[in-house]
């Protein structure tokens, strides 16, 4: 900003020259703002020079030249001040003032300084600028500065009247708006969480209009009409979007986000924001829910979603901000402790407990008739006990294949003991069952075609249930003619080695 006088002027209020201040002394003398008569006849003579030597553009002559704005400055002479500027830069007197111009005009002043001797240059008789100027005591004042030619003095620039407005107070209020906007920025787009802010107001119209349509049961009416569903989606408008967003998203620009949209809210989103848009129509401008969202790349997001009408936009819905936080990995979590529960880590099939969950479930609700196949895995312990537990959990691993291949929903196949499996087969009669355990056998045989090492063998009995019989009856028919094949095998085995 421009010194209204960088340099240590010359006094001159010795020269008695007629001008338009002159002849209204008081009221230059009584001006409620900052007034400064001043001579830059000098530095109109300094600017006849320069063109002289060639100099065609002032700015560009005196830029990143701090020692020819100054000269300029320097030849700046200050012939009168009212009290209003005395007041204001805390000054006793014009001398006092000029005296200390060197505190008055610092800083980055000579640079702003440069574009009031440009417009000087130009051939303006009037100019102006805004200045951080300060008072003798070392207080900041922002100036709003203008200045103009007296007339008849255009060509030697002997009389310059220049106002500084002190605009402190509205700068002060400009700076910490732009800090308040700055922070909240910052607060925006290093948040981290994805945040998207969004204009529902043409939703917000849609919805007025099916209300004034007589509609008084939204969900009724979406569950007749899903296709407001998906036009309400089309009409979001995504305003913006913080750097959290794109980096969960795998977008390079928010420009890339908003092209590819679709691609991240599909499949069931649609039922997802069909509960939003209730929640909207009963009032709840401000709800969370979880929901499934997609990366540009294909790759499933679980996220908590919290969306909220700003304050302020309540009537027409146009200022909306959604929070959406990546809580995948806890999902993934919860899905991992949740089979954890129902199932057995080293055969992959159910296990005890959800093995006895359903055989109470089926006890009540069926269907019948219910077959159960017992199983036992044998010789584990031998195998065990000659080549390792490894051994014996590779057999294990390979009975689990064999009656997860064999076993389809909604039936199931679960480890209950450490040799001994059970299969559920709801609804299932007694020629369904003897199905299934000849797809089991054949399933064995084909998987120890697989494996040299030890040969899988399996002792199985099976039991349908009668009308009336309780499963666990049923259970130890089937264990028990699962035993009656062991021993069958076992005299086999031990005939075959007696020969």
């Amino acid at each position: 900003m421009k010194p209204i006088k960088p340099g240590i002027p010359e006094r001159q209020d010795e020269v008695v020259v007629p001008s338009v201040v002159d002849e209204n002394a008081e009221m230059f003398e009584l001006a409620p703002i900052s007034l400064w008569l001043e001579d830059f006849s000098a530095v109109k003579a300094l600017f006849e020079q320069w063109r002289a030597d060639g100099v065609t553009s002032l700015r560009d002559h005196l830029r990143g030249r701090p020692e020819l704005v100054a000269e300029c400055s320097s030849r700046i002479k200050v012939l009168k001040v009212n009290r209003r500027t005395l007041s204001l830069f805390e000054a006793n007197d014009l001398d006092h003032l000029v005296g200390n111009l060197d505190k008055v005009f610092r800083g980055d002043m000579l640079k702003t300084h440069i574009e009031e001797l440009a417009q000087l240059w130009d051939g303006y008789t009037s100019f102006a600028s805004q200045a951080v100027n300060y008072t003798l005591t070392g207080q900041r004042l922002d100036i709003q500065l203008k200045g103009i030619v007296q007339p008849g003095h255009e060509e030697t620039l002997e009389r310059v009247l220049l106002s500084a407005e002190d605009v402190t107070e509205r700068e002060t209020a400009r700076r910490q708006a732009a800090r308040a906007e700055e922070y909240a920025q910052g607060l925006f787009q290093h948040s981290p969480v994805s945040l998207w802010v969004e204009d529902f107001s043409t939703i917000k119209q849609l919805m007025d209009d099916v209300r004034l349509r007589g509609i008084e049961d939204f969900r009724v009416f979406t569950d007749v009409h899903p296709e407001f569903v998906q036009r309400c989606i089309s009409e979001i408008r995504i305003i913006d979007v913080n750097r959290h967003t794109l980096e969960m998203f795998g977008a390079t620009s928010k420009k890339e986000l908003i092209l590819n949209a679709a691609g991240i809210f599909r499949e069931d989103m649609q039922r997802h924001f069909r509960e939003q848009l209730i929640d909207l129509w009963n009032g709840k401008l401000f709800h969370t829910r979880e929901v499934v969202n997609y990366t540009l790349g294909g790759d499933m997001l679980h996220v908590h979603l919290q969306f909220s009408v700003l304050p302020g936009h309540e009537h027409d819905w146009s200022l909306v901000q959604v929070a959406l936080t990546d809580i995948t990995a806890r999902k993934k979590a919860e899905a991992y402790l949740e089979y954890l529960g129902k199932h057995d880590v080293l055969t992959k099939l159910y296990n005890r407990s959800f093995y006895v969950d359903e055989m109470n479930r089926l006890e009540r609700r069926g269907p019948f008739p219910v077959t159960v196949i017992m199983i036992d895995l044998n010789d584990l312990k031998q195998v065990n006990d000659q080549l390792g537990h490894a051994a014996g959990d590779t057999l294990l691993r390979r009975a689990g294949e064999v009656l997860a291949k064999a076993i389809d929903h909604p039936n199931c196949a679960a480890r209950i003991g450490g040799d001994e499996f059970a299969v559920l087969l709801p609804g299932v009669d007694e020629d369904g069952g003897l199905a299934v355990m000849q797809g089991i056998e054949e399933l064995v045989t084909l998987n120890n075609q697989f494996y040299s090492a030890s040969t899988l063998s399996l002792s199985i009995g099976m039991a349908t249930s009668t009308p009336g019989e309780r499963l666990e009856g049923v259970v130890k028919r089937a264990d028990a003619m699962m035993y009656e094949a062991k021993r069958n095998s076992d005299l086999r085995r031990a005939a075959s080695a007696g020969r």
